[in-house]
């Protein structure tokens, strides 16, 4: 629901709930979200293209809110201005990120395979299970396959992976089990 921007009162509303939310007033921030989550979607969709990314965007906004409203600064702007400015900036943040993990995903497929052992039908078995485990990690979200070839084939920490990719370290948690928990459902369908 967007407001008139003459609609003084409906701008007060909303500065009142971000004081709330700056205060740590979960149901001003669901307040908050059940005004403008749909818009903000749309505004996230219309740039990253996928659900599930435009789905990450509301929620890093959100998580921002949530963490920066006592910053917020009435006299600089609309509260509406200001998160249309923060979905948009994660936004391209979210594509820019997606345009690295295509790359890397590129540059993988990419290197030559060798074998690992001398004994050639454990050798073939490595190559199945490398194969059905390339073809579930295709099968994830970008971000989620992202770190997860971060931790697991370049042994990066969880610290070391928030710092590379510019995300929260609880973000990288989240999408590691994340991932890691939809790998073993594609995985186990597969058995």
């Amino acid at each position: 629901m967007l407001l008139p921007v003459d609609d003084q009162s409906a701008k007060d509303e909303e500065a009142a709930l971000l004081a709330k939310i700056a205060q740590q007033d979960q149901t001003a921030l669901a307040k908050l979200y059940d005004r403008y989550a749909q818009v903000l979607y749309a505004v996230a969709f219309k740039i990253v293209g996928t659900v599930e990314e435009a789905e990450e965007v509301v929620l890093d906004v959100f998580h921002q809110v949530w963490k920066t409203a006592q910053r917020y600064d009435v006299k600089r702007g609309r509260v509406d201005t200001w998160l249309f400015m923060l979905t948009r900036s994660r936004s391209l943040d979210r594509l820019r990120a997606l345009e690295r993990i295509a790359q890397a995903a590129a540059l993988t497929k990419t290197l030559p395979t060798q074998p690992l052992t001398i004994d050639p039908e454990e050798d073939v078995l490595i190559g199945e299970r490398r194969a059905r485990v390339l073809a579930a990690l295709s099968q994830i979200p970008p971000a989620q396959r992202q770190v997860l070839e971060m931790a697991y084939y370049k042994g990066l920490t969880h610290v070391e992976i928030a710092a590379q990719t510019g995300e929260r370290l609880g973000t990288v948690k989240t999408r590691i089990r994340l991932g890691l928990s939809k790998l073993r459902q594609i995985l186990g369908t597969w058995e």
